[in-house]
């Protein structure tokens, strides 16, 4: 007969307390515990468990292991398939996640939309059939009848709508709203996720059908619920960008099966996501006349370089205790650029009031964008402009000197590629011929020689 019992489980890390506590032991936070009903005894057998295989396994040397290329399924997502690596892998376990908002179930639904070679089985816990197929009205030519819709939480009903159908790819929005029966505790709680997440995990695998999770975000920017739900998936991708520009940005935090450096770039529009293939061009705007305070940096997002606009204010300080403001670029180094340009390039900009923008909405943690934001700043207090047929790319060292950056071929020739007549690179960045290249390469050790040569 199972028995119940009550324990605390932390909703951040999954740790489990007989009583209620203050602080986490395990992960440090406050305030986490909730009181959950635990089954134990002959019911805690029945669990749904992974089980990769029911015949056993004898031990073998790795060189006798056999291995096969793993066939993907081309999701006719150009973008999704490149952060993928090159599509879904079947039985895989896919988790999106992202603020709300931001698209991640107009990207999905636009998948499977898309993915006509498969039947897809489209599980909402959020939303009814209705109000997605209001969704799939706005995104224009696309077929749905290889699509099967169906509202519910239940994860037993799930199960026997998977047996039933027999899909070829399973998506499931969101995790954090399917509940098992068996559990009492609310939906969206560490027990819930975990034993959702384990049954669905041991279908895929069963049955070799890839399926894609959407879940929710915390206030923080992680994923929701306990980390053992990233330990679980196969695949963790991060769907961002600013809801008020129209630009979105999917990253690749882990992926069993390839990549972690690749990044999709997507426009929404009015009738769903567009695929950007050349991010550059999207960045930079384009100016009638070339104005001071702007300058472009060659930098790079995982594997994939692209040109992007700085923006730079310098102007007196109106209330006598200077501002410094920066949007989509670290303040605390905004900082350490200015005193750098104080101490070693002798501007005075102690009573300047300084504010930094990139363009398009985007962060950038790129630390080769460090010249361009030194030479937008400076570009804007001397009111001299930037060269707009030159970019730049280094890291700005605490002495004032142009330290090496990587993946320096791969800068010079997005460049080149978008018509730059040149551009300024660290002296330092050893094993590359620029000789090679149809534009100017201007290489520099210190700040000064840079802005001797943009502004000489």
């Amino acid at each position: 007969m199972a028995k119940t019992k009550t324990v605390f489980v932390c909703q951040n890390c999954g740790a489990e307390s007989p009583k209620w506590v203050g602080k986490c032991y395990a992960c440090g936070e406050w305030n986490t515990y909730v009181e959950e009903v635990a089954i134990t005894g002959k019911t805690k057998d029945k669990r749904l468990t992974l089980s990769l295989g029911s015949e056993k396994q004898k031990p073998q040397t790795v060189s006798s292991v056999k291995v096969s290329d793993i066939p993907r399924i081309d999701t006719r997502v150009g973008e999704l398939n490149r952060v993928l690596g090159g599509g879904i892998v079947p039985g895989s376990l896919v988790l999106l996640g992202g603020e709300p908002g931001i698209g991640k179930s107009t990207l999905v639904l636009q998948m499977a939309m898309k993915l006509t070679s498969q039947k897809i089985l489209y599980i909402s816990g959020e939303e009814s059939p209705q109000q997605i197929k209001l969704r799939a009205d706005r995104l224009s030519d696309l077929d749905g009848e290889h699509c099967l819709l169906v509202g519910e939480t239940s994860l037993e009903q799930i199960l026997v709508h998977i047996e039933n159908e027999n899909p070829g790819f399973v998506v499931i929005d969101s995790i954090q709203t399917m509940e098992r029966e068996a559990i009492e505790s609310a939906p969206g709680s560490v027990s819930q996720i975990r034993e959702c997440t384990a049954a669905v995990l041991k279908v895929a695998k069963e049955k070799n059908i890839p399926v894609l999770l959407i879940g929710h975000i915390n206030k923080e920017g992680n994923l929701a619920g306990p980390k053992v739900l990233e330990h679980i998936v196969d695949v963790v991708l991060q769907f961002e960008g600013d809801r008020h520009y129209m630009y979105r940005i999917l990253r690749s935090i882990k992926n069993r099966f390839g990549s972690t450096s690749e990044i999709g770039i997507f426009e929404m529009q009015s009738d769903g996501l567009r695929e950007v293939s050349n991010p550059s061009e999207m960045l930079m705007a384009h100016h009638e006349e070339e104005m001071s305070g702007i300058a472009i940096a060659a930098t790079m997002e995982g594997i994939r370089p692209f040109m992007i606009e700085v923006q730079a204010l310098a102007s007196t300080a109106a209330y006598g205790t200077p501002q410094r403001s920066s949007t989509g670029f670290d303040l605390r180094r905004l900082n350490m650029l200015l005193a750098v340009l104080e101490k070693r390039a002798g501007f005075k900009l102690a009573a300047k009031d300084v504010f930094l923008n990139i363009a398009g909405g985007l962060k950038v943690s790129d630390p080769a964008i460090d010249l361009a934001v030194v030479a937008a700043i400076l570009s804007s207090n001397t009111d001299l402009n930037v060269p707009g047929d030159v970019c730049l790319t280094g890291e700005v060292g605490l002495s004032g000197e142009i330290r090496p950056v990587t993946r320096i071929e791969q800068r010079v020739s997005e460049a080149e590629k978008l018509g730059f007549k040149s551009i300024v690179v660290p002296r330092y960045n050893r094993g590359i011929n620029f000789e090679d290249y149809n534009i100017k390469v201007v290489q520099a050790s210190k700040i000064e020689e840079a802005f001797r040569f943009l502004f000489a």
